[in-house]
């Protein structure tokens, strides 16, 4: 059912097309002229109206004019005519009308157009809704918690460089949580109501990776058999998100750097310039001075995604965010069955160092569900490595601080730098998995494509 406003300075019609759309279930109204018809407009809201061309006081074009111009939600109007003329017309749809009917016309066709008006009207009531109710959820940040100086201070800069374009690099360890820091940035933008797209760029190979950030035209390669747009062209008007971006291979960095600065690319096979207007967000959890420095990463590339820096401190910096970061994991894990936590357990994650930080906390909650007795964890429910506080040998590739017990025999040597740590470590990784390539990538926690980029880099790639 739709609320409809006729508007006719005939009466004998007004009532015909009042009575046939009140038995199709809208609830109509109707009032003589243009005048008549905004002062019931000022009253209520209504989702069309049927309004007439000529008629005293006001006429139609005037009253769909006012509506466009002082509503802050116009209903949709169809334009009603005896004496039809292609300017009116024209006049009428430049103005922003639905349609235009002549008279005589038809009730059937006439119930066909205000069933179509009050759809889109009804679409855009619920779009503004939806907007606004996103909004207030994007402005609460439910899923960063920061009761730690330093989170609060992490909060403070994404607060302060959100509503600008500038470009900003995430930096801190592995899963301390920096795509929601992308996220809250981008929620926070004058862009929020625009595209958020993340890519990982070491989950895919070389020769993929391009592609999908720029996109392709139709056989520009082998099974291109379609034009597909890249990510860059998706985000248009909103957010990319480029997390580990320091793994993007060197030949790919400097087409980033030109769509950076330009705001423009073309698609991989393509000779038409695509323009895009990107805000760019970037993350990574190597040092970057190491990288640049080892010709991993261009300088000029890092200065055009650097311009803005937020580091994100790992967990085992800022104690005070464990035990609420748990309790926020718990609920949102488990739910209305959410367990409680002993004041034992709670001691020991406090306890624990968390190498994996915010992820490895999540996983071990996980666990903590699944065996947990009458709605309560306890220690026994947890690792054995936490409940007695013994970490154990950590085998992740941790760029931004060199592990403390590198994996294997190499824990009397002294690395010379950030590289030789890294190559211990996969060593040791490898030695501990039989050199099964899928194992070491699990056991390091880093996805296989990193893996064999990083063997090759060492030469590692034949035993």
């Amino acid at each position: 059912m739709s609320k409809l406003l006729v508007v006719d300075d005939e009466k004998n019609l007004r009532l015909v097309v009042q009575k046939e759309m009140t038995r199709q279930g809208h609830e109509v109204m109707c009032a003589e002229d243009g005048e008549a018809a905004w002062e019931l407009l000022e009253e209520q809201d209504f989702d069309v109206v049927l309004c007439d061309i000529n008629m005293p006081r006001l006429d139609g074009l005037g009253l769909l004019r006012r509506t466009r111009e002082r509503s802050q939600n116009p209903p949709e109007v169809i334009m009603l005519t005896g004496q039809a003329t292609v300017e009116s017309a024209i006049e009428a749809m430049k103005l922003g009308a639905y349609d235009y009917l002549t008279k005589p016309y038809r009730i059937g066709e006439l119930s066909a157009l205000v069933t179509a008006a009050a759809e889109k009207q009804q679409l855009k009531v619920d779009n503004q809704r939806l907007r606004a109710q996103i909004a207030r959820t994007h402005q609460s940040l439910p899923e960063i918690v920061a009761d730690s100086p330093q989170m609060k201070e992490a909060l403070r800069l994404v607060q302060r460089v959100a509503p600008s374009d500038t470009s900003v690099l995430i930096t801190g360890e592995s899963g301390v949580g920096k795509e929601l820091i992308a996220q809250a940035i981008h929620r926070l933008s004058g862009r929020s109501d625009k595209p958020f797209i993340d890519l990982n760029c070491a989950a895919l190979q070389d020769t993929l990776l391009e592609s999908e950030l720029f996109g392709h035209e139709a056989g520009a390669f082998s099974g291109a058999r379609a034009r597909k747009l890249g990510l860059f062209e998706i985000a248009d008007g909103g957010t990319l998100f480029l997390d580990e971006i320091m793994e993007m291979p060197m030949q790919l960095q400097s087409k980033l750097l030109r769509a950076l600065e330009t705001r423009t690319f073309f698609r991989v096979g393509g000779v038409k310039k695509v323009e895009v207007d990107v805000r760019l967000i970037a993350a990574t959890n190597r040092d970057k001075d190491t990288a640049i420095a080892d010709g991993l990463f261009r300088a000029d590339l890092m200065y055009r995604v650097n311009s803005f820096e937020i580091n994100v401190p790992p967990l085992r910096e800022r104690r005070e965010d464990i035990e609420p970061l748990a309790r926020h994991l718990l609920h949102k894990l488990a739910g209305q069955n959410e367990p409680e936590l002993s004041p034992a357990a709670i001691e020991a994650l406090n306890a624990f160092d968390w190498s994996g930080n915010v992820r490895q906390l999540r996983n071990c909650l996980e666990r903590a569900i699944l065996l947990a007795d009458n709605g309560m964890i306890t220690p026994r429910e947890l690792p054995p490595e936490i409940a007695f506080r013994t970490e154990k040998t950590n085998v992740s590739v941790s760029y931004g601080s060199p592990s403390r017990e590198p994996v294997s025999s190499f824990q009397n040597t002294t690395p010379s730098n950030l590289r030789d740590v890294e190559r211990q470590q996969i060593i040791g990784a490898l030695e501990k998995t039989g050199w099964h390539r899928g194992k070491t990538a699990e056991l390091l926690g880093i996805s296989p494509s990193t893996l064999y980029r990083r063997l090759r880099e060492y030469d590692l790639d034949v035993r």
